[in-house]
């Protein structure tokens, strides 16, 4: 099934949000009208049709949403209507959860945002749940894992793409030192991962593999039943290269016993306006089918509908 295209003019956000008033009218709700728009708006027109909205009808276009629809097609919607911090604010929360834990979640949004990003982020974290982002995950997290999500998600790295080689060669033979020695959660290992660029890191990992031979999570891999280990690997490689990270995690998601709808829809509504080319790349390249063939195949309804039309959104 082909992706849903972007119209070639958008309507003004009040003749949306009047189109959505109308999909929620009446006896049943109309998904179809829901997903021509909201699927087809970018973050800054969303936040327009939400301001309008609650200023035409006095609600809240979320809370309509949350009323109205129901399973994964309602997260999907409710994921992609929320502003991108909004977004990683309420899925760091959900994460910290007991029933919804998930030190991955944490691990991706860490690693896969910009710094600018990632305050926002907190700054939304904040707004909503009246605590720090930080506090949340530090109180929810323990041991190693505590120690290396936390940094993580606190760095505020240069964004530029200056990378200094001298500090790239003796970095690298860092890294290596501790691998070697199998000290993963080593204060100095933990503290060039979460404070370097990921242009310096991208230098300092091409030593790495100059220097001792074998890529970096080649090395730390001889260890892999290790759960720190193999989220330490995830950062590295969210760093290094998100768009793999994220093929990987759709690969899981879709080829799975079963559908993890959740991975799914994380994907799809964090990455829609960001990568989502490169990771549809890299899904054809690795597994020899398109992206929207495989959630095609493994969804249906609404919920796929929705899909497929935000990974047609590409970075538009």
């Amino acid at each position: 099934m082909a992706s849903l295209k972007v119209p070639t003019s958008v309507p003004e956000p009040y003749e949306d949000a009047e189109q959505l008033k109308k999909a929620f009218a009446g006896w049943g709700t109309n998904e179809a009208l829901i997903i021509q728009i909201l699927a087809h708006r970018n973050a800054a027109q969303r936040k327009l049709i939400r301001e309008t909205y609650a200023a035409a009808y006095g609600e809240d276009l979320l809370k309509d949403l949350d009323a109205e629809l129901t399973s994964d097609f309602q997260r999907a919607v409710l994921l992609w209507t929320l502003s991108p911090a909004e977004r990683d604010a309420y899925l760091v929360n959900e994460a910290t959860k007991r029933l919804t834990s998930s030190n991955w979640v944490i691990l991706e949004i860490a690693c896969t945002r910009s710094s600018d990003d990632l305050f926002k982020a907190r700054q939304a974290y904040h707004a909503r749940y009246k605590k720090s982002l930080e506090e949340d995950v530090a109180y929810h997290t323990t041991g190693d894992f505590r120690k290396l999500l936390v940094p993580l998600l606190t760095a505020f790295r240069y964004e530029g793409e200056e990378a200094n080689m001298t500090l790239a060669r003796k970095e690298a033979n860092i890294l290596h030192e501790k691998i070697s020695d199998k000290a993963y959660n080593d204060e100095e290992l933990i503290r060039i991962i979460s404070t370097r660029s990921k242009a310096q890191l991208n230098a300092t990992f091409n030593h790495y593999l100059d220097q001792h031979g074998s890529e970096i999570n080649k090395d730390l891999e001889t260890d892999s039943d290790d759960e720190y280990l193999k989220l330490l690997s995830a950062a590295i490689e969210c760093l290094k290269t998100p768009e793999k990270h994220f093929e990987k995690v759709l690969r899981l998601a879709i080829k799975g016993t079963g559908t993890d709808e959740w991975d799914l829809t994380r994907v799809v509504t964090t990455r829609a306006e960001v990568d989502m080319e490169r990771i549809k790349e890299e899904y054809h390249k690795r597994n020899s089918v398109p992206l929207d063939r495989a959630i095609a195949g493994d969804t249906s309804g609404d919920y796929e509908r929705m899909l497929l039309a935000l990974i047609g959104h590409g970075d538009a």
